[in-house]
């Protein structure tokens, strides 16, 4: 399994927004100077992270990014989703996808167990803990 530039930078977008405690939160143009990512790549990261609810705009259009929720409340499985479904394997999820899967296949059992620790893992993590964990140095100010 690989983790895409979507989810790693997904994921550095997320402790720099939940790391800045400004009630107006932080620019865009700033999480992309202090995550060294283009601002133009951060529009498809932003844009992502907005449509699952993770993220929101302050005031409105042009102002900064704040959590739509506590980063206790945010896990690793919701920030993955934002940019890829979790996919082990087509059948376990699409039954259609291979005739053995409605009849007996021997792997299928194990595929799905798989697909369940891996949910299971992401779930585990909040953004709360991984910025703990991780050491990273909050900027003290993040306008």
């Amino acid at each position: 399994m690989k983790i895409n530039t979507k989810i790693r930078y997904g994921l550095r977008t997320m402790i720099e927004i939940a790391c800045c405690k400004e009630p107006t939160g932080i620019l865009q143009k700033d999480i992309a100077k202090n995550q060294n990512i283009s601002v133009k790549y951060l529009d498809y990261i932003i844009s992502a992270l907005k449509l699952k609810g993770l993220i929101i705009n302050s005031k409105g259009r042009g102002s900064g990014y704040m959590l739509t929720r506590p980063a206790d409340q945010i896990t690793m499985l919701d920030i993955y989703t934002a940019f890829e479904q979790i996919v082990i394997i087509e059948c376990v999820k699409n039954r259609s996808f291979c005739e053995r899967a409605t009849h007996h296949c021997t792997a299928n059992n194990y595929w799905k167990q798989f697909h369940h620790q891996i949910i299971e893992i992401l779930s585990s993590k909040t953004l709360e803990q991984i910025i703990k964990e991780t050491s990273y140095d909050c900027p003290e100010i993040c306008e």
